[in-house]
Protein backbone atom coordinates (compact mmCIF):
# COMPACT_ATOMS: atom_id res chain seq x y z
CA UNK A 1 0.00 0.00 0.00
CA UNK A 2 1.40 3.40 -1.00
CA UNK A 3 2.12 6.18 1.46
CA UNK A 4 -0.46 8.38 -0.29
CA UNK A 5 -3.16 5.75 0.17
CA UNK A 6 -2.21 5.28 3.82
CA UNK A 7 -2.50 9.03 4.35
CA UNK A 8 -5.94 9.07 2.72
CA UNK A 9 -7.12 6.18 4.89
CA UNK A 10 -5.82 7.84 8.04
CA UNK A 11 -7.73 11.01 7.16
CA UNK A 12 -10.91 8.99 6.68
CA UNK A 13 -10.31 7.07 9.90
CA UNK A 14 -9.87 10.36 11.74
CA UNK A 15 -13.27 11.49 10.47
CA UNK A 16 -14.88 8.33 11.81
CA UNK A 17 -13.14 8.79 15.17
CA UNK A 18 -14.48 12.36 15.26
CA UNK A 19 -18.01 11.01 14.73
CA UNK A 20 -17.52 8.56 17.60
CA UNK A 21 -16.16 11.25 19.90
CA UNK A 22 -19.05 13.61 19.12
CA UNK A 23 -21.57 10.85 19.80
CA UNK A 24 -19.91 9.95 23.12
CA UNK A 25 -19.84 13.59 24.16
CA UNK A 26 -23.51 14.05 23.26
CA UNK A 27 -24.40 10.89 25.19
CA UNK A 28 -22.49 12.11 28.24
CA UNK A 29 -24.22 15.48 28.10
CA UNK A 30 -27.63 13.83 27.82
CA UNK A 31 -26.97 11.55 30.81
CA UNK A 32 -25.56 14.43 32.85
CA UNK A 33 -28.58 16.60 32.00
CA UNK A 34 -30.95 13.92 33.30
CA UNK A 35 -28.85 13.34 36.41
CA UNK A 36 -28.84 17.04 37.34
CA UNK A 37 -32.58 17.24 36.60
CA UNK A 38 -33.15 14.31 38.99
CA UNK A 39 -31.18 16.02 41.75
CA UNK A 40 -33.18 19.20 41.07
CA UNK A 41 -36.51 17.37 41.43
CA UNK A 42 -35.42 15.63 44.63
CA UNK A 43 -34.20 18.95 46.01
CA UNK A 44 -37.55 20.54 45.15
CA UNK A 45 -39.44 17.70 46.86
CA UNK A 46 -37.35 17.85 50.04
CA UNK A 47 -37.52 21.66 50.10
CA UNK A 48 -41.31 21.59 49.88
CA UNK A 49 -41.60 18.97 52.63
CA UNK A 50 -39.38 20.99 54.95
CA UNK A 51 -41.24 24.24 54.28
CA UNK A 52 -44.51 22.49 55.10
CA UNK A 53 -43.01 21.24 58.35
CA UNK A 54 -43.53 17.57 57.55
CA UNK A 55 -39.83 16.78 57.13
CA UNK A 56 -36.83 17.53 59.29
CA UNK A 57 -33.27 16.30 59.77
CA UNK A 58 -34.42 12.99 61.24
CA UNK A 59 -36.67 12.24 58.26
CA UNK A 60 -33.90 12.99 55.76
CA UNK A 61 -31.51 10.76 57.70
CA UNK A 62 -34.14 8.02 57.85
CA UNK A 63 -34.74 8.28 54.11
CA UNK A 64 -30.99 7.99 53.45
CA UNK A 65 -30.88 4.81 55.58
CA UNK A 66 -33.92 3.45 53.74
CA UNK A 67 -32.20 3.92 50.37
CA UNK A 68 -29.01 2.25 51.62
CA UNK A 69 -30.94 -0.71 53.04
CA UNK A 70 -33.67 -1.27 50.47
CA UNK A 71 -31.81 -0.15 47.34
CA UNK A 72 -28.07 -0.56 47.90
CA UNK A 73 -27.61 -0.37 44.11
CA UNK A 74 -28.61 3.30 44.19
CA UNK A 75 -25.60 5.41 45.14
CA UNK A 76 -25.13 9.06 46.06
CA UNK A 77 -28.04 9.52 48.45
CA UNK A 78 -26.42 10.03 51.81
CA UNK A 79 -28.17 12.45 54.16
CA UNK A 80 -25.56 15.14 53.48
CA UNK A 81 -25.96 14.80 49.72
CA UNK A 82 -29.75 15.02 50.00
CA UNK A 83 -29.35 18.28 51.92
CA UNK A 84 -27.08 19.51 49.13
CA UNK A 85 -29.83 18.72 46.59
CA UNK A 86 -32.21 20.86 48.60
CA UNK A 87 -29.65 23.68 48.76
CA UNK A 88 -29.00 23.31 45.02
CA UNK A 89 -32.70 23.70 44.22
CA UNK A 90 -33.21 26.64 46.56
CA UNK A 91 -30.11 28.42 45.25
CA UNK A 92 -31.25 28.42 41.62
CA UNK A 93 -35.01 27.91 41.78
CA UNK A 94 -35.89 31.59 41.36
CA UNK A 95 -33.10 32.32 38.88
CA UNK A 96 -34.40 31.77 35.34
CA UNK A 97 -31.03 32.78 33.91
CA UNK A 98 -28.86 30.30 35.82
CA UNK A 99 -31.25 27.35 36.23
CA UNK A 100 -30.63 26.06 32.66
CA UNK A 101 -26.84 26.47 33.02
CA UNK A 102 -26.53 24.11 35.99
CA UNK A 103 -27.59 21.20 33.77
CA UNK A 104 -24.62 21.76 31.47
CA UNK A 105 -21.96 20.82 34.03
CA UNK A 106 -21.42 17.90 36.41
CA UNK A 107 -22.83 17.57 39.92
CA UNK A 108 -19.34 17.83 41.43
CA UNK A 109 -18.70 21.08 39.56
CA UNK A 110 -22.08 22.44 40.62
CA UNK A 111 -21.31 21.70 44.26
CA UNK A 112 -17.94 23.44 43.95
CA UNK A 113 -19.45 26.58 42.42
CA UNK A 114 -22.37 26.61 44.86
CA UNK A 115 -20.07 26.39 47.88
CA UNK A 116 -17.35 28.77 46.70
CA UNK A 117 -19.12 31.45 44.63
CA UNK A 118 -21.02 33.73 46.99
CA UNK A 119 -22.95 35.95 44.56
CA UNK A 120 -25.25 35.32 41.60
CA UNK A 121 -22.77 37.11 39.32
CA UNK A 122 -19.87 34.92 40.46
CA UNK A 123 -21.95 31.76 40.03
CA UNK A 124 -22.96 32.81 36.53
CA UNK A 125 -19.34 33.56 35.66
CA UNK A 126 -18.05 30.13 36.73
CA UNK A 127 -21.03 28.26 35.28
CA UNK A 128 -20.37 29.83 31.88
CA UNK A 129 -16.62 29.38 32.18
CA UNK A 130 -16.96 25.72 33.10
CA UNK A 131 -19.60 24.77 30.52
CA UNK A 132 -17.97 26.57 27.59
CA UNK A 133 -14.47 25.29 28.31
CA UNK A 134 -15.34 21.75 29.43
CA UNK A 135 -13.30 22.19 32.58
CA UNK A 136 -12.51 19.28 34.85
CA UNK A 137 -13.12 19.69 38.59
CA UNK A 138 -9.40 20.33 39.09
CA UNK A 139 -9.30 23.01 36.42
CA UNK A 140 -12.40 24.73 37.76
CA UNK A 141 -11.09 24.57 41.32
CA UNK A 142 -7.83 26.23 40.31
CA UNK A 143 -9.66 29.11 38.62
CA UNK A 144 -11.74 29.66 41.73
CA UNK A 145 -8.68 29.38 44.02
CA UNK A 146 -6.88 31.98 41.91
CA UNK A 147 -9.91 34.31 42.25
CA UNK A 148 -10.39 34.58 38.51
CA UNK A 149 -13.80 36.24 38.86
CA UNK A 150 -12.52 38.88 41.27
CA UNK A 151 -9.46 39.58 39.11
CA UNK A 152 -11.66 40.01 36.06
CA UNK A 153 -14.06 42.32 37.87
CA UNK A 154 -11.28 44.77 38.79
CA UNK A 155 -9.84 44.77 35.27
CA UNK A 156 -10.27 47.78 33.02
CA UNK A 157 -13.25 48.06 30.65
CA UNK A 158 -11.35 46.43 27.78
CA UNK A 159 -10.64 43.34 29.82
CA UNK A 160 -14.19 43.16 31.17
CA UNK A 161 -15.07 41.79 27.73
CA UNK A 162 -13.99 38.55 29.38
CA UNK A 163 -17.35 38.57 31.14
CA UNK A 164 -19.35 39.04 27.93
CA UNK A 165 -21.41 35.96 27.03
CA UNK A 166 -21.15 36.73 23.33
CA UNK A 167 -17.34 36.63 23.38
CA UNK A 168 -17.29 33.18 24.93
CA UNK A 169 -15.12 34.53 27.78
CA UNK A 170 -12.15 34.84 25.45
CA UNK A 171 -10.61 38.26 26.04
CA UNK A 172 -7.21 38.70 27.66
CA UNK A 173 -7.07 39.78 31.27
CA UNK A 174 -4.94 42.35 33.08
CA UNK A 175 -3.35 39.88 35.50
CA UNK A 176 -2.54 36.19 35.73
CA UNK A 177 -1.64 33.94 38.65
CA UNK A 178 1.47 31.93 37.79
CA UNK A 179 2.55 30.66 41.20
CA UNK A 180 2.93 27.15 39.79
CA UNK A 181 5.99 28.26 37.78
CA UNK A 182 7.95 28.41 41.03
CA UNK A 183 10.68 30.70 39.69
CA UNK A 184 12.73 32.89 42.07
CA UNK A 185 11.87 36.57 42.32
CA UNK A 186 15.13 37.38 40.55
CA UNK A 187 15.26 35.17 37.47
CA UNK A 188 16.48 35.29 33.92
CA UNK A 189 14.38 34.80 30.80
CA UNK A 190 15.74 31.30 30.17
CA UNK A 191 14.59 30.12 33.60
CA UNK A 192 11.13 31.55 33.01
CA UNK A 193 10.82 29.93 29.60
CA UNK A 194 11.92 26.52 30.88
CA UNK A 195 9.47 26.69 33.75
CA UNK A 196 6.59 27.63 31.45
CA UNK A 197 7.38 24.73 29.11
CA UNK A 198 7.64 22.35 32.07
CA UNK A 199 4.25 23.53 33.34
CA UNK A 200 2.65 24.18 29.97
CA UNK A 201 -0.69 22.58 30.83
CA UNK A 202 -1.29 24.83 33.85
CA UNK A 203 0.12 27.83 31.98
CA UNK A 204 -2.36 27.45 29.11
CA UNK A 205 -5.18 26.81 31.57
CA UNK A 206 -4.41 30.13 33.26
CA UNK A 207 -4.40 31.92 29.90
CA UNK A 208 -7.63 30.28 28.78
CA UNK A 209 -8.78 27.34 26.69
CA UNK A 210 -8.56 29.36 23.44
CA UNK A 211 -4.76 29.20 23.50
CA UNK A 212 -2.47 26.39 22.45
CA UNK A 213 1.23 25.59 22.66
CA UNK A 214 2.93 25.30 19.25
CA UNK A 215 6.56 24.85 20.33
CA UNK A 216 9.54 26.24 22.17
CA UNK A 217 11.34 28.79 19.94
CA UNK A 218 8.97 27.84 17.12
CA UNK A 219 10.45 28.37 13.63
CA UNK A 220 8.54 30.34 11.02
CA UNK A 221 9.62 31.68 7.64
CA UNK A 222 8.81 35.20 6.49
CA UNK A 223 9.93 35.80 2.93
CA UNK A 224 13.48 34.45 2.71
CA UNK A 225 14.20 34.86 6.41
CA UNK A 226 13.78 32.42 9.28
CA UNK A 227 12.48 33.61 12.64
CA UNK A 228 12.25 31.71 15.91
CA UNK A 229 9.38 32.77 18.12
CA UNK A 230 10.37 33.05 21.76
CA UNK A 231 9.76 35.30 24.71
CA UNK A 232 12.63 37.62 23.90
CA UNK A 233 11.30 38.56 20.44
CA UNK A 234 8.72 41.30 20.96
CA UNK A 235 7.55 41.06 17.36
CA UNK A 236 5.89 37.70 17.93
CA UNK A 237 3.77 36.00 20.56
CA UNK A 238 4.57 32.32 21.30
CA UNK A 239 1.00 31.43 22.29
CA UNK A 240 -1.60 31.58 19.54
CA UNK A 241 -5.35 31.99 19.59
Amino acid sequence: MSKDLISINQAEYSEIVSIIERARENAFRAVNHELISMYWEIGAYVSDKIKNGSWGKSVVADFAKYIQTERPDIKGFSASNIWRMRQFYETYNDDEKLAPLVREISWTQNLLIMSRAKTEEAREFYLLLCSRNNYTKRELERQIDSMLYERTIISDERNKLFLNKNTGLRALRDSYVLEFLDVPESHIEKELRKSIVANIRDFILELGRDFTFVGDEYRIQVGNKDFHIDYSDSRFIPIYI
